[in-house]
């Protein structure tokens, strides 16, 4: 009798243990369909099949942003500047521009979001500093999307016309005219050089600035320089100025021509004399014609 409810005891053991271990199984397989149907629906086929966002849109994505900054800015309406302003940092920070410029490239263009940054940040708006650093970012972010036609090289008849007025106080020797048409090319290139540094090579950057520098402390040495060497200055920056924009080599243009020593009254009496020793002899030459004429 005490055996039979041994067995009966163990019998109902195995039972419960067996009736467990099925419901963990199917609770374990449950779980496991849930999870990989929780899977699917946190990415769909179309979404894995939608392709990565490239270069080229994060691009033009900045330049629209730099574009209504730019808007905002040239309205006055300091919030909505700000706001931008934030919107186009994160953008820049979450984006990849490979293969679209250098090292050097991304750097000015960081330069120039920092810039525009610390403009935004400042108590009271400078309207004309607020829009520089305005159109130099938003040069830069279109230089990036648009490396084939740039705005900035709207900017070479300026720097030519410039240039043109450097040779003409280089002729006259007027410090004061190219001291003012130098500043004036400083002042434009400051505008367009995150823009240029993203299309062009560095080699063609560093000398446009070297030129430049060049040409501003001609006139802030000790000693005067020379009209020639001015002329020559001017020369090279109309080379620089071509080569940074992109342009075909120019036919030769003829230079303005130098003002006219003066010579003093030596150099009139010297050139006197020799007009009157000119006039003697073709008087003389003259009479002698005329002589041999009347024997006949």
């Amino acid at each position: 009798m005490l055996r039979g409810r041994n067995w009966i005891i163990i019998t109902l053991v195995a039972l419960v243990c067996t009736a467990g271990w099925d419901t963990s199984s199917v609770s374990g397989y449950s779980g496991f369909a849930i999870g990989q149907a929780d899977s699917s629906r946190a990415q769909s086929p179309a979404e894995r099949a939608q392709p990565p966002v490239t270069a080229e849109a994060n691009a033009l994505k900045l330049e629209q942003q730099a574009e209504t900054l730019y808007g905002f800015v040239t309205e006055g309406n300091i919030n909505k500047a700000r706001v931008t302003m934030d919107a186009i940092s994160r953008l820049f920070v979450q984006s990849s521009f490979d293969g679209l410029t250098s090292v050097e490239g991304v750097n000015a263009l960081s330069g120039a979001i920092i810039d525009m940054k610390a403009v935004v940040a400042e108590v009271s708006m400078q309207q004309e500093r607020w829009e520089a650093s305005a159109a130099r970012l938003r040069l830069a972010a279109n230089s990036l999307a648009h490396p084939r036609q740039p705005m900035w090289l709207q900017y070479y008849k300026l720097i030519r016309e410039d240039l043109n007025d450097m040779e003409q106080s280089a002729a006259k020797s007027d410090m004061t005219g190219w001291r003012t048409a130098v500043a004036r090319i400083q002042e434009r290139y400051d505008t367009i050089r995150p823009a240029v540094i993203i299309a062009r090579k560095p080699e063609e950057v560093n000398r446009f600035d070297a030129w430049l520098s060049y040409a501003a402390g001609l006139v802030s040495g000790s000693r005067p320089p020379e009209r020639e060497e001015l002329m020559n200055a001017v020369s090279h920056g109309r080379e620089a100025a071509r080569v940074m924009f992109g342009k075909e080599k120019d036919e030769p243009a003829l230079s303005l021509p130098l003002a006219p020593r003066e010579y003093g009254l030596a150099g009139w009496l010297g050139a006197g004399f020799i007009l009157a020793a000119l006039f003697y002899t073709a008087y003389r030459k003259y009479r002698g014609e005329k002589s041999r004429w009347q024997l006949f």
